[in-house]
């Protein structure tokens, strides 16, 4: 089916995407993968090109593009290259720091961390999850307590994205003394820099999407300025929830973006490899997967569409949002596998695509909240 949703300045912009994927990403991708860790400059070249913080003001050096379009186009120019760590690096950065500052930080916060954040030259990861408190964070023990004209902080965080190159991360923690499970008003937002007190663990060995590293985060009575508060003490739960929408649109934007690119690949693959003296596309059994794929495929894409549309318009809600993230990652989680099959012992190897997007695939039913978590956000809605 015909797509509707991009314009000719989003695919202007998708040259600008495709060009830095392969200028500034694939010659040194592959050594990054290796590494689990992705150089500082991809960062800097990234916003010299204009790639980052797109809905930033331009008062705050950004571009002032809040509609979300531009984001779906770098996603799928991401995928499109198999540089799905990078995609997942610079969304931690854009969809789930950069909205809380926009919304809820001080003119002085946003004056001080968005000009960096679009130029590169500050990386954020956000330091949520800990050991003990993955989805549900009224779990968080990580404690900030008043104290010098400011905060300490102390605690442990665990898989956090650009936890090891990032120069800060956006930090939900315990404010009002308590022990327990806490309540609505017991949790308060900080931006927290890399100073003393701040230790980041060893690099967390993924099963995919290397190139961007993951940690664990030690806070030692860290102190926080006082003007590091996002917004108002005890509304951090709040500002947390305000903000899922995009961040979960983001996941199923990806999703979607990975499904398209993997079953075109496994179809121009199947036409190209033989068995028993005939392309494995001309078996029934390939092109009634295909014919499957291909149409969850194109209705996930259509669902994504109508969500980025909606959130462009204000009105893509909570509830609409895990929608769309459980059936874009379930779809690309079980598309991937069926990919791979298609494959063949060639799909069980590294090198080829389909066995990267296979691994990528699988995190993105657990991160920004697992499937499970969804189907209650939408269970509850539903027999409220």
């Amino acid at each position: 089916m015909e797509r509707r949703l991009f314009e000719e300045d989003h695919e202007l912009f998708r040259d600008l995407a495709r060009e830095f994927n392969s200028r500034e990403v694939a010659p040194g991708y592959a050594r990054w993968d290796a590494e689990h860790i992705m150089p500082r400059k991809l960062w800097t070249a990234a916003g010299e090109q204009g790639l980052l913080g797109l809905a930033v003001p331009e008062e705050f050096g950004g571009a002032g593009m809040p509609d979300y379009r531009y984001r779906a186009v770098l996603d799928e120019e991401f995928a499109r290259a198999n540089h799905l760590a990078v995609g997942l690096a610079f969304h931690l950065h854009d969809d789930m720091v950069l909205p809380h500052l926009l919304a809820y930080g001080s003119d002085d916060l946003k004056e001080r961390w968005l000009p960096g954040m679009v130029s590169g030259e500050t990386v954020t990861s956000v330091a949520w999850t800990e050991p003990g408190a993955g989805s549900d964070l009224r779990g968080i023990r990580t404690k900030a307590v008043r104290g010098d004209g400011g905060w300490r902080l102390s605690g442990q965080k665990t898989f956090i994205g650009n936890g090891i190159s990032g120069d800060a991360s956006l930090v939900l923690a315990r404010t009002d003394g308590g022990t327990g499970r806490g309540a609505r008003d017991s949790f308060s937002m900080f931006m927290v820099e890399k100073t003393e007190g701040y230790k980041t663990g060893g690099q967390l060995d993924k099963m995919g999407l290397k190139a961007s590293d993951t940690a664990e985060l030690f806070f030692d009575d860290v102190r926080i300025p006082e003007g590091n508060l996002v917004g108002e003490v005890g509304r951090g739960l709040e500002y947390a929830a305000g903000q899922l929408p995009q961040g979960r649109l983001a996941i199923a934007v990806a999703s979607s973006a990975v499904a398209r690119q993997i079953y075109e690949a496994t179809a121009q693959y199947t036409k190209e490899r033989s068995a028993f003296g005939e392309r494995i596309a001309d078996f029934q059994n390939t092109r009634f997967a295909l014919a499957d794929i291909e149409t969850e495929v194109e209705v996930t894409e259509a669902y994504v569409d109508a969500a980025i549309v909606a959130f462009n318009e204000g009105k893509l809600d909570a509830v609409s949002a895990a929608k769309a993230k459980l059936w874009a990652s379930e779809r690309v989680k079980s598309i991937t596998d069926r990919c791979l099959q298609l494959h063949g012992g060639y799909g069980y190897i590294l090198e080829y695509p389909v066995a990267q997007a296979f691994l990528a695939a699988r995190l993105l039913t657990i991160f920004g909240g697992t499937s499970e978590i969804m189907r209650e956000v939408i269970g509850r809605n539903i027999t409220a």
